[in-house]
């Protein structure tokens, strides 16, 4: 990338774009600006404004519509985080909305740029829908991923999901579309990484987390981006890192197994779990809602109640989560009671109708 700038790494340890030099400089710069202000699926920022119309609309079914736009979602987390909200860093569009409020937010999709899915050729379209929709499969693959793996900041892994494609928009305007949101090499994504590393001297997951933390997201955030390809990526950076290829798998992309195994591992699911993923994926069902209102229970209320929705006794659940049944018994008690449910059928209903499991 020496035509354009130069990346380091910062005294803390993270990657940021040096000093830009001459041309090459600016034309980064410019790449950054444009991707900064991505055009929004028309059908998905008419959906938001609508919302905002409708009575009763919960905070919840904004963040919903957001997050199927990920050109929405980076407008709203840059002016949460960037100069824009209050002080501190936001890590999810919920933490988002509450700082900016519904209004604020309303009014940023408001004056997006849009483009049509039926646009015509050559009106950049077909790039943008291919980032989106790529981006929201592996914001819904990461939902599953982080039930199996028990990952928490789930609203954290959901914008480093929809964010860790961005570096290629920024090579793609760059370079070209070889280098952009293209057609998978018949090799798979692990062979355009080593061709962008080969050919260019950078990868894409590099260069988006240079733009992420440009944006002043969360370092936690910037980090999966940066990381989602590494083969000791753990934590976000492993979640985010398994979606994209659970995604990549769905889609017919060539996958290493050995790769799907490694990141699974490092997430603590086992080869069943990894195949019934796959299985499962992109059919697995209606995507989790997000809770609408605070969840009243403890994390082990929710991991006991967890364990009975995914059909496991008392017994099992008390040894996956290294607690006597007994408390099991008194956790799963307290649950009736807080969210007043007669039964366990009734309780696992409720807390999945409210997002809460």
């Amino acid at each position: 990338m020496s035509d354009t700038a130069t990346l380091a790494p910062s005294a803390d340890g993270a990657v940021v774009a040096a000093r830009p030099m001459g041309a090459g400089g600016r034309r980064l710069a410019a790449s950054f600006d444009a991707i900064s202000s991505l055009p929004a699926l028309a059908e998905a920022r008419e959906r938001l404004l609508a919302l905002a119309e409708a009575p009763s609309t919960s905070p919840g079914q904004i963040a919903d519509v957001i997050e199927s736009d990920a050109a929405i979602a980076i407008a709203v987390m840059q002016a949460a985080n960037n100069g824009n909200g209050p002080r501190g860093r936001t890590g999810g569009v919920p933490a988002a909305i509450d700082s900016l409020s519904s209004t604020r937010v309303v009014a940023i999709a408001a004056r997006m740029g849009t483009y049509d899915l039926l646009g015509p050729p050559g009106s950049g379209s077909e790039r943008f829908e291919r980032f989106r929709r790529h981006a929201a499969a592996t914001r819904s693959a990461i939902d599953r991923i982080a039930d199996l793996a028990r990952l928490d900041e789930r609203d954290e892994l959901a914008v480093a999901a929809l964010l860790h494609d961005v570096g290629r928009l920024v090579l793609g305007d760059l370079y070209g579309q070889e280098f952009g949101m293209g057609p998978e090499p018949v090799d798979g994504p692990e062979e355009r990484l080593r061709r962008e590393r080969r050919e260019l001297g950078v990868d894409h997951a590099l260069v988006g987390a240079v733009l992420v933390r440009r944006w002043g997201l969360p370092a936690p955030i910037a980090a999966a981006v940066e990381r989602h390809h590494a083969p000791d990526a753990e934590g976000i950076a492993a979640g985010v890192q398994l979606a994209d290829l659970v995604v990549h798998h769905a889609a017919g992309d060539k996958v290493s197994p050995t790769t799907l195994r490694s990141a699974a591992s490092r997430l603590g699911i086992d080869e069943d779990g990894l195949r019934g993923l796959l299985f499962e994926y992109p059919h697995s069902g209606e995507s989790p809602r997000r809770a609408s209102e605070p969840c009243p229970l403890s994390a082990r209320e929710v991991d006991a109640l967890r364990g009975l929705a995914e059909g496991k006794v008392y017994k099992q659940i008390a040894q996956e989560l290294s607690l006597s049944v007994s408390t099991i018994r008194t956790h799963l008690h307290n649950v009736y009671k807080k969210i007043g449910a007669v039964d366990r059928a009734q309780a696992v209903l409720i807390a999945r109708d409210r997002g809460w499991i």
